[in-house]
């Protein structure tokens, strides 16, 4: 069911089918794609941040595309994650939350670049619901780091309930500091260094078809515990508390659900506690800069980098503590807005304001894909984004425009986000609308929505959101739909042989050195470079 209404398609904002995709002439270019968890781009050194050590992320923007300007699809995990794999809103496809199924009906980017031989890999979260594991992935590399079931149901009957297995509470925050290890560096290190292995293992085999490889990061999303080591990195940096506190802004209602539903209101951090979290969010940002170097290095050492290119995003931002909100779960600019810096053949390095979104990345790897090529392959794309190609291959794109949906926790109501040029309009059902003038209120403190001269624009917003969505058709099918998942939930709990968690396939059979392999052809096989160099 599609809750985005289908007359909306024939606007300018709206997606385009790209067809007649055709085949190669040139070597098409590989894809190395990190993704960050919970990385808000105000918290980088790349997009500004004058305390936050990102030198690896710093270069890669100054030799390729900074967007200034990039929304999620939807301000959490696995929703944001589904949109931005299938390139369709979250609404379209049911990720509702982050316990929604991610149906093995929906093609996905992996799918679409099949046809063009891609073998695509992925390595660390990616947060799938349901049994199906893969979604077009030629293979994965790791196991997730959160449940495949549906722990993470909401209950809209009971929206003001806490659930069971929800975590987003203020211990994260109490409890900031450092560490030696915790099972968010396990789970990282292993999706590093499985990632990093895969690029020797294209490397070795120069004649297979060009890959798409997904290295994806849980880090810095919380618990706020930083190793050591790069907790130790800013000793002696000022960290500045957050700018605006639940004390100097107005509070509208979907604040006051996620200060009360995140337990900000029982449990207030102190102002050390505060200090200590973002502290600790620095450093794991800078822990995954490390391996955002380590990757680009690899790239080099094996002679990939010149045929490849580098993307690095987020699945949504986190508060920080701004508004005295944690986490993520609301359209104001640290939760909604993600990094997106692309680099590589033929990008041409810019600082982009335009206003675009993650879904975008579908269309754009497309055509990037694409081109060059001159048969076509065979099948169609629609999708709810844009391509970006020509605003990364110095060309003009004057399109300011993402959405952004959310129908999870804290709410009883689907909740969206226009944003389009300097205006950022939020509308749920069961609040009063917000309406933002980005270019004079970064801060987002003065809602227009009620001034008198506004009210024109306010309209246009309003009747768009109207012809775009049926919310209460799709609050209706949200909560049958929750209904569903809690009811099979309660079953899967009581016999874990129904388990749907990833298990990775490694073949010790056929590893290092077994006595039904040549020794000498294995050891060849495995060096890289290849003797003599």
């Amino acid at each position: 069911m599609h809750y985005v209404k289908n007359e909306i398609m024939a606007t300018s904002d709206s997606p385009s089918p790209l067809t007649n995709i055709e085949t190669l002439n040139m070597k098409a270019p590989n894809f190395l794609i990190l993704m960050a968890d919970q990385l808000a781009p105000q918290y980088t050194g790349a997009y500004g941040h004058q305390a936050a050590k990102t030198p690896n992320l710093d270069r890669l923007a100054e030799r390729g595309c900074r967007f200034d300007a990039c929304y999620t699809p939807y301000p959490q995990c696995a929703p944001a994650r589904f949109s931005i794999l299938s390139g369709q809103y979250a609404s379209r496809i049911r990720a509702y939350d982050n316990a929604a199924e991610f149906s093995s009906a929906i093609p996905t980017i992996c799918h679409h670049l099949a046809q063009f031989d891609y073998h695509s890999s992925l390595s660390g979260k990616m947060h799938f619901i349901g049994p199906d594991q893969l979604h077009g992935f030629s293979e994965r590399l790791t196991t997730d780091i959160y449940p495949a079931d549906y722990a993470f149901t909401p209950n809209w009957m009971d929206a003001d309930e806490r659930i069971d297995e929800w975590y987003h509470n203020m211990t994260s925050v109490h409890e900031a500091g450092p560490a030696q290890m915790t099972y968010q560096l396990e789970f990282d290190n292993d999706a590093g260094y499985q990632g990093i292995r895969k690029l020797y293992d294209y490397a070795r085999n120069p004649n297979s078809g060009p890959f798409m490889m997904v290295v994806s990061f849980t880090h810095p999303h919380d618990p706020y515990v930083a190793q050591q080591k790069w907790w130790d990195l800013y000793d002696g940096v000022e960290i500045e508390p957050p700018k605006l506190t639940q004390q100097t802004v107005p509070l509208d209602p979907h604040s006051l659900r996620l200060l009360a539903g995140n337990h900000t209101v029982d449990s207030p951090p102190s102002e050390e506690s505060i200090i200590d979290s973002r502290r600790a969010y620095f450093a794991n940002t800078s822990y995954v800069d490390d391996w955002v170097g380590q990757f680009v290095d690899t790239l080099k050492a094996t002679d990939l980098l010149d045929d490849t290119i580098v993307i690095f995003t987020a699945d949504h931002g986190d508060m920080l503590g701004e508004r005295g909100l944690w986490y993520k779960m609301n359209f104001f600019e640290h939760s909604a807005r993600v990094p997106l810096i692309v680099a590589g053949r033929d990008v041409q390095p810019a600082e982009i304001p335009n206003v675009c979104s993650t879904l975008d990345l579908f269309p754009t790897l497309i055509e990037l894909a694409s081109d060059g090529r001159n048969e076509s392959a065979g099948h169609d794309v629609s999708v709810d984004g844009r391509s970006l190609h020509e605003l990364l291959t110095g060309g003009l794109d004057t399109t300011n425009f993402a959405i952004s949906e959310y129908s999870a926790e804290c709410t009883s109501h689907p909740m969206v986000m226009i944003r389009r040029d300097n205006l950022k309009y939020i509308h749920c059902e069961s609040d009063p609308p917000m309406l933002f003038d980005l270019a004079n209120d970064p801060d987002e403190v003065d809602n227009l929505a009620s001034k008198e001269t506004h009210q024109e624009v306010l309209k246009s917003f309003q009747d768009e959101v109207a012809t775009r969505w049926d919310l209460e058709k799709l609050r209706q099918d949200i909560i049958a739909d929750q209904k569903s998942r809690l009811l099979i939930h309660s079953a899967m709990k009581r016999d874990r042989s129904l388990s749907w968690e990833f298990q990775p396939l490694h073949d010790a059979t056929q590893a290092y050195i077994r006595t039904h392999q040549n020794l000498e052809e294995m050891a060849e096989r495995a060096r890289y470079p290849k003797f003599p160099i």
